[in-house]
């Protein structure tokens, strides 16, 4: 709030609660369509399904092909039924658990905790040839394990106790698996009590961990926590990108442990029926959740959600309006392609903000973000479909908001279909793709062209453009820095991998290059780049940044993730011709000359020029007034980004000939 001010704290606020969840990690179904490259699952095939995020609750789902496992026919023939299949996630973490304790062939195994999770790991433990004593405070799911085939069980602390040394014989358990939610750490206070010297305690649940040090001294005792469904977890290149770990080397990965896990249903080891207590279709699924939560008060233990199977399309029809062109249009007919947390909180608004612009159509990779932005911001309709959305007659201009990797494609995709193109930074992650567009953007007369424009916001703010006007006076070169407080980002964040985000340089850096040619009032002639430090804490983002430009100005942008983020996150300082101006992150400006100071100040919100851009935008569409960024500008801030990476690479000082560049993509495109 000190940096970036009230009102602007407050909307980014808003705009962080005001996202849709998508409950949901454990579900099954029937494959109805599969992705590029996917050759081993085909429409048709039966799969259970995991991962928070793709198994959701809901009749249609995305889902990784490493976090899909076939369900494989019985013995007899018969197919497995898919709320049974259901449990494969869970499933999978009770048999990741019981991995970590390395519960063995007669091994005498303690679960402490006998809900859901508890009872499949009694089944498994047994199906894998141990002994097992259980135990809960609940005297029915007490009951319940027992049923299930666990040896003893006991339904209090004391009484557990003398049951695991009786049968022990006074030595106590090999393994302890804690399948208990509770934030009490009793539960791993009486694992130690009751394991044997140098026994394995696993905690599956989540529990507190305080744990008392005498016992798990005195017995050199191994306490492990189990990762959730197994090795892969957490691991974006493994679920999302599936790179597979070679069976070789990991035996057992989440994907493999679900697969055990229908195996053994398939095989009749484990018996799901007594642990289902409710049933609820799709469009009852509150009640579910009701019952969860406490809302309904009666007892549980497994809840599964039933679908009826049907798939009803709700694709909208449109009427032809606008004809995809960039001048004399009446209205701005918006398809947007992402609405995540920046489209939603700062470029939608601004795009509501013109009275010029109609909001028709909203794509995002769920339906339920796509149906909340088209509800919360009054699109037309919403869809998951991007060709539905680039190819709809209505819509005339193409918003592309999506992660930084799908950039160049939609960008692409939409100039052929004769739309015009904002795209958030940065256009593109590939010199290749740099090529691609401009050629493809070329290959239109003059004014059959549609326009294309960049997210750079920073140069329409009202203090940079009371900025440029103040430097325009000066003939002079200039001197411009700029110092950026980016702040950390670990390294696994979206934006840092390379393939996805393309990393900071080229994600974000590319806002400072074209503001600082902007305000240079030139092109770029070459840069050179310097890494500060080689930390393994932070990702290469920590660059000191020398731009030369061809009329003679010199710049420098200082790039660091290695600050204090409360501290201001940009500031740019401009010397030439006796006069200084300096810019303090948007909400304080310094204007001197001949010894006479002009301060503008802002209290309550930045304005980086979002909405500004915008009404730019619309006016270039309907009015055919010059674009509000010259495509020399974007191609030579794109190049000059991709520059950068490459002198940080070779530790040179490289060239950005923008002119030759444009000039032989245009005599390709003729």
């Amino acid at each position: 709030m000190q940096r970036d001010g009230l009102l602007s704290t407050i909307q980014t606020v808003r705009s962080r609660l005001d996202q849709p969840q998508s409950p949901g990690y454990s579900s099954a179904g029937t494959v109805i369509a599969v992705g590029e490259g996917v050759t081993d699952i085909q429409p048709g095939d039966r799969v259970g399904c995991a991962g928070g995020g793709f198994a959701v609750h809901a009749e249609i789902a995305c889902v990784p092909r490493l976090l899909v496992a076939r369900i494989p026919l019985r013995s007899d023939g018969d197919v497995v039924p898919f709320e049974e299949a259901a449990f494969s996630t869970l499933g999978a973490v009770a048999l990741h658990g019981i991995r970590t304790a390395d519960a063995k062939l007669g091994d005498l195994v303690a679960v402490i905790g006998l809900g859901l999770l508890g009872q499949l790991t009694v089944q498994l433990l047994k199906a894998a040839g141990c002994r097992v004593l259980g135990m809960d405070v609940d005297a029915s799911r007490v009951d319940l394990a027992r049923q299930m085939g666990a040896d003893s069980v006991a339904s209090s602390i004391s009484a557990f106790s003398d049951l695991c040394a009786d049968i022990s014989q006074g030595v106590g358990v090999d393994s302890v698996l804690i399948t208990a939610e509770t934030p009490s750490s009793d539960p791993v206070n009486l694992a130690g009590a009751i394991a044997r010297d140098r026994a394995v305690v696993v905690a599956v649940g989540t529990v507190g961990m305080e744990i008392e040090r005498k016992a798990y001294y005195e017995k050199e005792l191994d306490f492990r926590i189990s990762r959730s469904y197994g090795p892969g977890r957490y691991d974006a290149a493994y679920e999302q990108k599936g790179r597979d770990y070679p069976i070789g080397y990991v035996r057992w990965t989440e994907t493999r442990n679900m697969e055990a896990f229908v195996q053994l249903l398939a095989g009749g080891k484990v018996a799901l029926g007594p642990l289902i207590t409710h049933r609820f279709d799709i469009e009852e699924a509150s009640r579910a959740y009701d019952l969860i939560t406490g809302e309904i008060r009666e007892p549980f233990l497994g809840v599964v959600i039933q679908y009826s199977g049907r798939v009803e399309s709700q694709s909208p029809s449109f009427s032809i309006e606008g004809s995809g062109r960039s001048c004399g249009q009446s209205a701005v007919n918006v398809g947007l392609l992402g609405a995540g947390g920046y489209a939603s909180s700062t470029l939608i608004p601004a795009m509501k903000a013109s009275s010029a612009t109609s909001l028709i159509s909203v794509c995002t990779a769920t339906g339920s973000h796509a149906q909340h932005a088209a509800r919360k911001f009054g699109f037309q309709n919403c869809t998951t479909d991007e060709s539905e959305l680039i190819h709809n007659p209505k819509i005339n201009a193409v918003v592309v908001a999506t992660r930084h990797h799908l950039h160049a494609g939609q960008v692409l995709n939409a100039l052929r279909a004769g739309k015009s193109v904002f795209c958030e930074k940065p256009l593109c992650l590939l010199e290749s793709e740099l090529i691609e567009i401009c050629r493809t953007y070329f290959a239109n007369s003059v004014s059959e062209r549609p326009a294309l424009m960049v997210g750079f916001n920073r140069r329409f703010a009202p203090m940079v453009q009371r900025m440029k006007t103040f430097l325009d006076a000066i003939s002079e070169p200039l001197a411009l820095h700029y110092r950026v407080n980016a702040g950390y980002l670990s390294s696994d964040h979206w934006v840092n991998d390379r393939e996805q985000g393309g990393g900071r340089i080229l994600g974000e850096a590319c806002h400072f290059v074209d503001l600082i040619m902007f305000l240079a009032r030139s092109c770029v002639l070459d840069v050179e780049a310097r890494a500060v430090g080689s930390s393994p804490r932070y990702s290469g983002d920590n660059v000191l940044i020398s731009i030369r430009f061809a009329n003679g100005s010199e710049g420098t942008i200082s790039y660091l993730a290695n600050g204090d983020r409360s501290f201001a996150k940009e500031r740019i300082e401009i010397f030439g011709g006796g006069s200084t101006a300096v810019l303090e992150d948007f909400r304080r400006l310094e204007l001197v000359r001949n010894g006479r100071k002009e301060t503008i100040h802002s209290r309550w919100r930045q304005d980086k020029g979002h909405r500004t851009e915008w009404a730019a935008f619309v006016e270039f569409l309907q009015r055919g007034v010059d674009p509000p960024i010259p495509l020399e500008d974007i191609v030579s801030s794109t190049l000059a980004t991709f520059r950068i990476e490459e002198s940080l690479a070779t530790g040179r000082r490289t060239n950005v000939d923008t002119a030759a560049f444009l000039d032989s993509i245009q005599r390709t495109s003729v």
